[in-house]
């Protein structure tokens, strides 16, 4: 695409995306010095570092001179890379090879490429002249200013943001690099912020942009970005740091004396004929260096040897801007748990932005639902369509009914109102909430969805008091408060009849693979003693689920476990075809009554298959089995599979391998994602109407096509887990610890969600594991406290400030005791006719959770790059509206964001560059299907640590203090060779050691006495008796608690060829997969967003 070419309009794949609000904070960067990640760069505001060229996209690069030749890829024993693997337990140590793979360029198929030999070349072509001496650097930086822009508005309520500051102006100019050609005058995007750097924040009025002001003329260079990417491609710019780029694809050899310098003017084409693939760059202006500043810490000694090895003598790098300058999503985390971290979250106003999912806080209902049952991408929605469709910003709430509350929160109340049921309006069917109106003192509502009139029963009435409130209205929780829930009377149960108690059952694969790995003995000795967990209601003694057992391998095996029997007996059926339940009496039933049957059942099961020979396997039959169980018992409930292998015998729903990875990057990739037959979704429709919910536990050593396998699971409000080349020794505590939880958690069966809107605007479209067969009703075989539903709502008609916008999400479901309820949640959002005020109440992190369930979905029906063509363009709008319409004019290179959004592009980035969007050459068809069906239910704070690790230093603060330490940025310059630091994402957990540790660490932590005798891919850290380990160890164990999934730990060591995995997690960094550093990142976006303004 050329540069200069306008934005591409939006694809006819989709609606708008999200954008990013609500967040504040008063200075930038890194952590304090005692805190800070060493740097190879100067500190804020000193000597900017250099850039570093490499390859634009689709070409290989060359490693780093001062790295070792790349390790290959750590392989699994299955022949997988390790690096694909999803959960945690998939990594292994495997052969490594002196080879390693030639990248593709973007635009080929992945076939299978030629090895090349690793080579190592100097990183930089051209030399350069000396650095700028540090008196030169400040008297260049001496001038320049970073404003921010404020919009002339109110502050949103509950939110305290610093005031604009201006810092003395500057300009100054580099030598001229001959990596990049001149960029016409003017059109450098510099980057910044209007926040204070080491001044003390001020809370006062709400300054609404960020924004770094560009030197007139000369400064660093800047790398140009044409258009939206290509999914293979590459922003072309400089990486993040080289030692990043120490197992990069071996280069291609430059012709001698290529130069990368293009005439000032319109860009040359990008391909030129010297050096295929290569993007020739324009020259320009860009964002100004800045002087010292006292919150940041100078680099770490050591850090400029930091993963060096001897090799090559290197060039003097060019110029880079500084990362300290951009907004850094670690300052904004800590700014608002500083400022909002304390009180209590007060639900009583209405359009309150919450504080962002990363900060600990209590929440007070007063009328409105908690945001940890409902959060929006704005609390102020435009008033008309047009002003909606102008901002792009989309309008979606993110839905979490059944979330578990922390232990200082009451659960939702519970109301009773007897024969006559829940409250309604008449018209709209909208349940009695606080934002009802009563009036004729009492005797009637006005219904504040649909303005319908209706009538009070007498046994509701109450008189109103002097305000116009009912005088009860304190003593009613549904007149009170957000949250609250009404039991239903049998008009809300199907056939009119009360529902039986759920029943769960296991099914078990006994085919050769799950008995030869130790699953089946595994899984048979842990179910003895888990039936004691089944979930039970408030101070139920025992749980009222019953329990059902069946195995299979290429035929099914049912279990009468009835108590009055003194062994189990078993029962066959062949006719997988035509499948039956071969016994009603004696499949399902109490744990308490059968105990002494089913534990011989479970001892017997590991013998009878011990010496199987069966390798095939069939899976839809097994599904169908289940919930024919469940429709002769009328009950609702739950299967339980355990599946090992591509179900490849004749039988319903038979699969053959299709995995082809010549299908990346064309347009037929989008049907790795869909799945092989209509047959599954049929299946999946079925369950839905029995209220049979499936969990599926996968143990694959090679493709088993999840996309297909995941329908039944994903429709059904089910989940999927995966435990990739399974060994028991290895993945055993983290399958068992899953199992467990996904066993006991609470869960409501046989459900139906709507979502009611007042007028004006109306719910659209739906994303997560569910089923739909109509416009409005989300039903859910199964929806747990993990699972969430996102909204998106669009204008039907004109909304009014006085008014705002009504939302009430109603879920009927059947608890595990077999009461039928109706959970209501209810929030109240305003309504704004300034594009300012919009801007000003976004949620980043919610927008990103509905960015990516867009995009996610997006890839089912379109080509890769159309979908990440959207989601830039998008943002790309609605940034540029910003700049249009509510920022202070100033200069067009400066790039102006959003205070609630400055973080959208490096999380956009994020989702970007993720598996789904971006594959790696190690990643598998079957793991992007996994990830991709595990994001579309995810919540917003599950999405926000997924796509932007944490990465914590574990040896930077005092032994003494156990509190969780402050996290650095994702990003490899933040590490020291002489420290220690956790990574996690909610599903992986990385330990990695430095180098250059310490002695007495690695002794205290690991047992060893030095870092080489430390085991790479180690799962599971001595327990050892000092404060060290201790301290560790705890938090590894508090990090789990607070995932819904256990993360498996893998220590990697500095050099090591794990660390490839590892960097994969380092997301402000260039990717070997092709994705654009942070930095390059939002030069890109900030040239999309000139271009949609010029």
């Amino acid at each position: 695409m050329n540069v200069n070419q306008s934005a591409p309009p939006l694809p006819p794949f989709g609606q708008p995306q999200p954008i990013y609000p609500g967040y504040h904070q008063s200075s930038y960067g890194g952590q304090p010095g005692s805190t800070a990640a060493p740097t190879p760069y100067g500190a804020y505001n000193g000597p900017v570092p250099g850039y570093q060229q490499t390859p634009p996209p689709g070409v290989s690069r060359a490693p780093a001179s001062s790295g070792a030749p790349p390790a290959s890829t750590a392989q699994g024993p299955c022949g997988q890379t390790a690096y694909g693997q999803f959960g945690q337990g998939d990594v292994q140590n495997g052969p490594s090879s002196g080879v390693q793979m030639q990248r593709l360029p973007g635009s080929q198929p992945f076939a299978s490429a030629p090895l090349a030999p690793v080579v190592s070349q100097p990183a930089v072509l051209q030399p350069y002249g000396p650095p700028p001496t540090s008196a030169q650097v400040t008297a260049q930086l001496a001038g320049m200013q970073i404003s921010g822009a404020v919009a002339p508005a109110p502050p949103a309520s509950g939110l305290g943001y610093g005031p604009p500051t201006s810092l003395a102006s500057a300009s100054g100019s580099f030598p001229n690099s001959g990596l990049y050609g001149s960029y016409p005058q003017g059109q450098a995007p510099p980057l910044g912020q209007g926040h204070p750097g080491a001044q003390p924040p001020q809370r006062s009025v709400p300054p609404q942009a960020s924004s770094f002001t560009p030197p007139a003329s000369g400064g660093p260079r800047m790398p140009s970005m044409t258009g939206p990417l290509l999914p293979g491609q590459s922003f072309g710019g400089p990486p993040v740091s080289q030692p990043n780029h120490v197992s990069s694809p071996p280069p291609q050899a430059l012709p001698p004396g290529t130069q990368m310098t293009g005439p000032p003017g319109p860009p040359p084409p990008m391909h030129s004929s010297q050096q295929p693939g290569y993007q020739l760059q324009q020259n320009g202006s860009f964002g100004p260096a800045r002087g010292p500043q006292s919150n940041y810490g100078s680099p770490y000694p050591g850090a400029a040897t930091f993963g060096s090895q001897p090799g090559p003598p290197q060039p003097l790098p060019p110029k880079r801007l500084d990362p300290d300058a951009i907004p850094s999503p670690i300052q904004v985390i800590e700014d608002d748990r500083n400022n909002r971290g304390s009180e209590p979250f007060v639900t009583g106003v209405r359009g309150q932005v919450p504080p962002l999912v990363t900060t600990n806080f209590l929440v007070k209902d007063q009328g409105n639902a908690s945001p940890r049952y409902i959060r929006c991408t704005s609390y102020n929605i435009p008033c008309t369509s047009d002003m909606a469709k102008q901002a792009q910003v989309p309008l979606a709430a993110v839905i979490k009914p059944l979330a578990r509350l922390p232990p200082e929160e009451a659960s939702p109340y519970v109301v009773d109102h007897g024969e006559s049921g829940p409250l309604r309006c008449n018209r709209c069917k909208a349940y009695m909430c606080p934002f009802m109106q009563f009036v004729e003192g009492g005797r009637r509502f006005q219904c504040c969805f649909c303005s319908c009139i209706n009538d009070v029963p007498p046994q509701y009435f109450q008189h109103l008091d002097h305000t116009g409130k009912r005088v009860d209205a304190y003593d009613r929780p549904e007149l009170s408060l957000g949250s609250y829930e009404f039991l239903a009377t049998v008009d809300y149960c199907k056939n009119n009849k009360f529902p039986i108690p759920p029943a769960f059952i296991f099914m078990i694969d006994v085919s050769y693979n799950a008995v030869r790995s130790g699953l089946v003995r595994l899984l048979c000795e842990e179910l003895k003693s888990l039936l004691d967990f089944l979930p039970r209601e408030g101070g139920a003694e025992e749980s009222a689920i019953r329990v059902g057992f069946v195995t299979y391998n290429k035929v099914l095996h049912f279990y009468n476990v009835k108590s009055s029997l003194a062994q189990p007996q078993m029962m066959v059926v062949s006719d997988v075809g035509d499948m039956f339940v071969p016994l009603l009496d004696g499949f399902l039933v109490n744990v308490i009554e059968s105990r002494a049957v089913i534990t011989s059942l479970l001892d017997q099961i590991p013998e009878m298959f011990a010496d199987t020979r069966e390798t095939e396997t069939v899976f839809a039959p097994v599904i169908q089995a289940g919930m024919e169980a469940l429709k002769a018992a009328e009950c609702a409930g739950k299967l339980f599979l355990f599946h090992t292998s591509l179900p490849i015998a004749e039988a319903p729903g038979k699969l053959k391998n299709r995995d082809d990875r010549k299908l990346i990057n064309t347009d037929k990739e989008k049907t790795l994602f869909q799945p092989q037959s209509g047959a599954y979704q049929t299946l999946a429709k079925e369950c839905v109407a029995q209220g049979c919910c499936v969990d599926l536990f996968l143990f694959p050593n090679q493709y088993v096509d999840v996309a297909t396998l995941s329908v039944v699971p994903q429709l059904t409000g089910g989940s999927v887990y995966k435990y990739a080349c399974f060994q028991v020794e290895n993945d055993q505590e983290r399958f068992l610890s899953d199992l467990r939880r996904d066993v006991q958690k609470v869960v409501g069966f046989d459900a139906v969600m709507r979502v009611r809107t007042s007028t004006g605007i109306r719910a659209v479209d739906f994303f997560g594991a569910f089923y739909m067969s109509n416009t409005t009703d989300v039903e859910l075989a199964g929806l747990d406290g993990d699972k969430t539903v996102t909204v998106e709502f669009k204008h039907d008609d004109r909304l009014n400030e006085e008014n705002g916008a009504l939302l009430q999400c109603a879920l009927l479901y059947t608890s595990c005791a077999g009461q039928r309820r109706l959970r209501i949640h209810n929030l109240a959002l305003n309504c704004c006719t300034q594009l300012a005020d919009l801007y000003r109440n976004c949620e980043t992190d919610t927008l990103i959770n509905y960015m990516a369930k867009f995009a996610y979905r997006g890839v089912l029906s379109s080509p890769v790059k159309t979908v990440r063509d959207t989601l830039i363009t998008q943002c790309a709008q609605i940034l540029a509206c910003y700049r249009k319409n509510c920022a202070s004019p100033s200069s067009a290179g400066q790039l102006i964001l959003p205070e609630c959004m400055k973080l959208l592009p490096v999380y956009l980035n994020c989702v970007l560059k993720s598996e789904v969007l971006q594959p790696g050459a190690e990643v598998t068809t079957d793991d992007r299907a996994y990830v991709r069906q595990l994001v579309t239910s995810m919540d917003v704070a599950e999405t926000n640590v997924f796509f932007y690790p944490r990465l914590l230093p574990l040896t930077k603060s005092p032994i003494e203090n156990t509190t969780e330490p402050p996290a650095v940025r994702a990003s490899e310059e933040r590490l020291s060779n002489g420290d220690i630091y956790l990574l996690e994402n909610g599903l992986n957990l990385f330990l990695w050691v430095g180098a250059s540790v310490q002695q007495g660490v690695v002794q205290s932590l690991f047992g060893v006495s030095s870092f080489s005798q430390i085991t790479s891919g180690l799962s599971v850290l001595p327990v050892l008796d000092n404060l060290l380990s201790k301290k560790v160890r705890g938090l590894i164990d508090s990090l789990r608690a607070q995932r819904s999934r256990y993360m498996k730990l893998i220590v990697v060591k500095q050099e090591d060829k794990l660390e490839m995995l590892f960097k994969h997690f380092l997301v402000e960094d260039k990717s070997l997969s092709g994705g654009a550093s942070y930095v390059d990142f939002l030069c890109h976006m900030h040239k999309e967003i000139r271009q949609l303004l010029s």
